[in-house]
C-alpha cells in the first residue's frame, strides 16, 4: 500500500518536471475539461493556467490545476 503512493507520488513529480511555463496544456478533469491552455505558474502539486479571454466581460479566464488533472500538448 505505501508503495503504491510512493509510485503515486513519483508520477506527479515527474509531470511537475516536464510541464514549465509557457507549456501549452489540455485539462482532462472539472469544470473545463478538455479546454487548452497555457501554463503561466508551476507549483509543487499544480499549475496555473490562462484559459483564454471571456467574451461577455472581456476578463482573462485563469484556473488552478492539480499536475494528475491534465496533459501536455506537444508542440
Amino acid at each position: 500500500m505505501a508503495d503504491e503512493f510512493v509510485n503515486d507520488q513519483d508520477a506527479t513529480n515527474e509531470k511537475a518536471n516536464n510541464v514549465k511555463e509557457g507549456s501549452k496544456i489540455e485539462v482532462k478533469k472539472g469544470q473545463w475539461k478538455g479546454r487548452k491552455g497555457e501554463v503561466f505558474i508551476v507549483r509543487d502539486n499544480s499549475v496555473l493556467v490562462d484559459l483564454g479571454i471571456d467574451s461577455e466581460t472581456n476578463e482573462p479566464i485563469r484556473t488552478v490545476v492539480n499536475h494528475r488533472n491534465y496533459k501536455v500538448i506537444k508542440e
